[in-house]
């Protein structure tokens, strides 16, 4: 159903588009620095449920529909090349918005069930991710192989497996080094000046990658 080249291809975009620091990242390191890595762990389960409904979403809703329609898909495809380069944009311009999560100074970690919560949100509202999974996702699927919504919920749930590993990295690199983001606040901005940057050239490769029909 769907092949080791669909699977490898899709995991090398998956990873760049994780990898760059958006709304997730910003929100896990700054639950670490303020509570430390077990809520930050927490907020990551909680995040990663919420980007599997966003798969569930598309794999049954929009994904039939970009199945049947080249302009639908190429209006996605385009829509979704245009945000990111606007998230690149205002990722480079207020890359010293990530010194702001050094900030959040909170004296007790919440309950669990509160970070699992607030993690969800953030990954069913992340637009990156959106974005991604409306956009950029159906350009991996093979039609003439058939299971459709299928083959998206394989590749909703390596995205996310990908996700949980990367994103809990981020919260446990904050939560134990704690003082050497709060020293070095330059840090963080270099961070989201380079994610601004990757994000612009994603934005670039997907407004110039064709379908495959």
């Amino acid at each position: 159903m769907v092949s080791t080249h669909q699977l490898l291809a899709f995991s090398a975009m998956a990873l760049a588009i994780i990898v760059i620091p958006g709304p997730t990242v910003l929100f896990v390191v700054g639950r670490a620095l303020a509570h430390g890595r077990r809520t930050a762990l927490t907020s990551v389960i909680g995040n990663e449920i919420g980007a599997l409904l966003l798969t569930l979403a598309v794999a049954f809703g929009v994904g039939s529909i970009v199945e049947r329609s080249v302009v639908v898909f190429t209006a996605l495809k385009l829509a979704g090349a245009v945000y990111l380069l606007y998230l690149g944009v205002q990722a480079f311009r207020h890359r010293r918005s990530l010194q702001e999560a050094i900030g959040e100074t909170g004296s007790e970690a919440g309950s669990r069930g509160r970070d699992l919560w607030q993690g969800f949100v953030v990954g069913v509202t992340n637009p990156k991710t959106t974005v991604f999974f409306a956009a950029v996702l159906p350009q991996f699927v093979v039609r003439e192989n058939g299971h459709v919504a299928l083959q998206m919920m394989v590749f909703g749930l390596i995205f996310t497996f990908i996700a949980l590993l990367c994103d809990s990295v981020w919260g446990l690199a904050a939560g134990t080094a704690r003082a050497w983001f709060a020293r070095s606040p330059r840090r963080l901005a270099a961070i989201g000046g380079t994610g601004g940057l990757m994000m612009i050239g994603l934005g670039v490769t997907v407004a110039a990658t064709g379908r495959k029909d």
